[in-house]
């Protein structure tokens, strides 16, 4: 089994992408053989149909390993009530066909979405839209359990985070999410 997280925040060292790395470590922990893997794009630029045909090599990257992943796990931030402009942007790339004969590589994608954030909503706010998004999308949108962790900077300790009380819930949400996942490889 091969699950991408895609992490609303492109800054390296954030709140989510330590939940990222922490969810790595725990669904390691659950089946060793899984792979984990960290969607990379940085580099994908605005999206803008005059460049869509054909694909900038950054986006081609990324649609290969969202296509190649049996499920996608997004982290994401909250800001001003909603996921990352950024993230909306990849998503864009990501909705649009990739050739004539090939259609999108979100289509039927099994996914989880997780955030923490410095404010008390714990990316609630974000995380529906972006499951609205994602829905919209066709991904198979894992609704039960999603994991908000509000009051983030309190569980940062010299920059690292320490999940704590968090912990138990992003367990059960890991686990959760590869049975999704395995559930729908027996479709």
């Amino acid at each position: 089994m091969h699950i991408v997280a895609i992490v609303g925040s492109l800054r390296q060292g954030s709140m989510n992408r330590q939940l990222a790395e922490a969810a790595r470590r725990t669904v390691l922990d659950l089946d060793p053989a899984c792979r984990f893997t960290f969607l990379d794009w940085a580099g994908v630029p605005l999206f803008n149909e005059d460049d869509e045909r054909p694909a900038p090599d950054a986006v081609a990257h990324v649609r290969e390993q969202v296509r190649d992943a049996d499920g996608i796990w997004f982290f994401t931030p909250e800001y001003n009530h909603y996921f990352p402009g950024a993230l909306k942007n990849l998503l864009d790339w990501l909705s649009r066909p990739v050739s004539a004969t090939e259609g999108q590589v979100l289509d039927g994608k099994p996914c989880a979405v997780s955030g923490i954030s410095a404010g008390g909503s714990g990316t609630a706010c974000a995380q529906d839209h972006l499951v609205t998004l994602v829905s919209f999308l066709n991904m198979d949108v894992m609704n039960k359990p999603r994991l908000t962790i509000p009051f983030g900077f309190s569980k940062m300790v010299g920059g690292a985070l320490e999940l704590g009380d968090s912990e138990p819930y992003l367990h059960a949400q890991a686990e959760a999410f590869l049975s999704h996942i395995a559930r729908r490889s027996q479709r």
